[in-house]
This record gives structure tokens, sequence and C-alpha cells, in this order.
């Protein structure tokens, strides 16, 4: 079978929110159509997307590829010279990015919010799930508890001067997070440069100031529900977007506590918060925590909100 990313894109923004151009007051008052510029590509995987009205789109795009693509060399899991990568192969990172150390620090404090269930250690227990897949069979209790003993974010040592894993073997993924992370420093990126209006989806969505229409961003989740945003962030998993077996039933959401699949019958874990970080993180911590455990992790966050939490089709 072929594995995917860890979910589909589940955010779409509305097709509505990008006119062919919008009204901006240019010199002596005089209105001048200025071009929506609708940017599509791919980061970490995932589609990708930036929307802005600006007379100068193509630097103040060319900036944010940029970004993503130093971005990319810090966080991607299968480009064998980014930091994670050499972290995963070699067990310490000397002197890593302020980036690197500032992600895994927001893990740590997500780890402990969602009572272990946020745990990028879990990439040993994935690749156990992925390689047995791959040969047409579940994987068995030797491996799993094989692959469980390599996992457990205490064994993570994360300072400015270095990231270190404790035993061989281990791995970080940071597809939970990553994606969020990568979002919140593009549209930063893009606001140092003086935008103030843009919505950026990087794997998630980070909506700031207004859409070329006016009022907030309109954004939808696949649930169907409309989701204005401005100033926030969104992020959506869905535990079963990607499977291990053909019935469909293992998804690839892994709970790092058991080595096993969720467990919990969603079809839709949504989160907004003031970072798409956050709310990625959270919104993978929700596959596995239910609703009940999502609302107590997110109540140790301020301006974080459940968007939906839906269960599967009966």
């Amino acid at each position: 079978m072929t594995l995917s990313r860890r979910r589909f894109i589940t955010i779409a923004a509305l097709g509505a929110l990008a006119p062919a151009a919008v009204q901006a007051l240019g010199a002596g008052g005089a209105g001048v159509a200025l071009p929506v510029t609708d940017w599509r590509g791919i980061a970490l995987g995932a589609e990708a997307r930036l929307i802005l009205a600006h007379p100068d789109a193509d630097r103040l795009v060319a900036a944010a590829l940029d970004e993503l693509a130093r971005l990319e060399r810090i966080f991607s899991l299968y480009r064998t010279d980014s930091e994670l990568a050499r972290l995963n192969r070699e067990g310490v990172l000397p002197a890593p990015s302020t980036e690197m150390v500032e992600l895994l620090t927001l893990a740590g404090v997500v780890h402990g919010a969602t009572e272990g269930a946020f745990d990028p250690t879990v990439q040993p227990v994935w690749a156990a799930h992925a390689t047995a897949a791959a040969a047409g069979r579940g994987v068995t209790d030797a491996e799993r508890r094989a692959a469980l003993a390599l996992t457990g974010w205490e064994g993570v040592e994360v300072t400015p001067a270095r990231v270190a894993l404790a035993r061989p073997g281990m791995a970080l993924t940071l597809n939970g997070i990553a994606q969020g992370f990568i979002t919140d420093r593009v549209a930063a990126r893009l606001g140092a440069l003086g935008l103030t209006d843009v919505l950026c989806e990087m794997g998630e969505i980070t909506a700031r100031g207004a859409a070329p229409e006016g009022g907030p961003w309109p954004v939808q989740l696949s649930n169907g529900r409309a989701l204005p945003l401005s100033g926030r962030a969104v992020a959506s998993s869905a535990p079963r977007a990607t499977v291990f077996d053909p019935e469909g039933r293992l998804g690839h959401i892994i709970d790092p506590r058991s080595g096993l699949p969720s467990g919990q019958a969603l079809s839709l874990v949504s989160v907004s918060a003031p970072s798409a970080a956050l709310a990625d993180s959270l919104s993978t911590a929700g596959c596995l925590l239910g609703p009940e455990g999502l609302a107590r992790a997110v109540a140790g966050f301020d301006g974080v909100r459940i968007e939906a939490c839906d269960p599967l089709p009966a």
C-alpha cells in the first residue's frame, strides 16, 4: 500500500475569497485596482497556499518561499540534510537553530498538557506500522513493544547548545507540529516586510488582517462549517484520513503511550489558536484524547478553541 502524509488537507479557503482585483487608494487618493495573488504549491509534502493583494506581490511571495525553503531544511523528515534528519541519524544535534529549539520547547509543553498523547518520539512506532503495512500485514506485538522501548519524551534533551536523544534508535517526527510552525513563521516573515493582510496555508492556516473583499478571511472546515478567521490560526486532523489497513480501521495517528492507532471514533478534529503550531499539535493530540481529554488539554492555553470534534458517521 502507499502511505501519504499524516493527514489530508481538511481546511480550505472558500473560493469566493479571491476576486480578480480589489480597490486600493493610489497617489492622490485615486482608486487603483490591485490584483489578488493566489499562489499554490507544496510545503512539507502538503498543499500550500498564499492569498494577498499587494502591488509588490511577486517580491513578497518570493520572500515567503525563501523562508519556507529555509525552514524545510530544518524540519523535513525526508531531506537527508535537514536538522531533523541529522538528529535522527546521529542522535545528537550540536548548535541547533533557534527555530528547532523553539519548536521542541513548545512540543514539550503540549506533551505535558495532553497527558503524553502528543509525543514526537513516536516515530519508531509509526515506522514499525508503516513497514508492516508495506509488507501487507499488521505490526506484531513484539515489533510494537520493541518500537515503544525507543519512545518517551523524557529521553529528549533540548538546550540552546544541543538537542540529544537518550537511546540509540530513537527518532522524532515533527509532522504534528512543524506544518503549523512553518505557517506561523512564513506569515511572520511577510508581516515583517509590511504585509498586514494575508491568508497563509502551509499545511495549516493562519489569517492576518482582512480578506481582499473586506472582513475576516472566510475559511471553511471540511465538515462544511464556516469559520471567519482574522488574527488567528486553525488546524485540522483526521485520524483515518490515511490508514494502514485495506479495511480502513487502523488510522495513521499512533498513540505513543500504547503504540496502537487511535481508538477514538472521530472523523475530524479542528482547533483554532493564536498560533498555527499550537493548533496543529493540539488537533493531533485530540485524535487520541477524544472530546473530554481534548477539552482538558485546551483549557490550559489562552485563546484556544475546539472548532470540531466530529464522530465517524454511523
